[in-house]
C-alpha cells in the first residue's frame, strides 16, 4: 500500500473508514503491524464491555482495495482468548453486573465497523 489515501481518493477509488475496537493488550502489536504495512491509524483509548476493561479504538482510512488486507492484519493480531475473572464485590459495582464466583470469559478479538467515506479532506 504505497500510495497515499488522498491520492487514491482523488483517483475516484472508494475510501472506507475502518473503526476497530480491540483489547488494550493487543493495541500496541496492532499499531506496529499497521505501521509496517503502511496503514495510517488514529488510536484512541476507550472502555466498555462486561468487564469494563480498557479497549483501544483505531480509526483507519483506506481504499476498498485494501480492506481485506487490513482485516487480515486485525484478525491475525487480535486473537480471542479466555480469561478467568475473580468475583466482583456488589459494593464496587452495580448489582446489574455483579457475579459471585470466578468465571471464564472471552477477551480479545476485535469489533470492526467499515464505513463508506463520502468525502475525504486532509488540511
Amino acid at each position: 500500500m504505497s500510495e497515499d489515501i488522498k491520492d487514491r481518493a482523488s483517483e475516484g477509488k472508494k475510501v472506507k473508514m475502518v473503526v476497530a475496537i480491540v483489547h488494550d493488550h493487543d493495541a500496541s502489536d496492532l499499531m506496529d503491524e499497521l505501521t509496517n504495512s503502511n496503514f495510517q491509524a488514529t488510536r484512541m483509548a476507550s472502555t466498555g464491555g462486561f468487564l469494563r476493561e480498557g479497549n483501544t479504538t483505531f480509526m483507519i482510512g483506506t481504499d476498498e482495495d485494501h480492506v481485506d488486507e487490513l482485516l487480515e492484519i486485525i484478525e491475525e493480531t487480535c486473537k480471542s482468548r479466555e480469561k478467568t475473572v475473580a468475583p466482583m464485590s456488589p459494593v464496587a459495582n452495580s448489582l446489574e453486573s455483579y457475579y459471585s464466583f470466578p468465571m471464564e470469559v472471552q477477551i480479545g478479538g476485535a469489533t470492526v465497523f467499515i464505513i463508506d467515506v463520502e468525502q475525504f479532506i486532509k488540511i
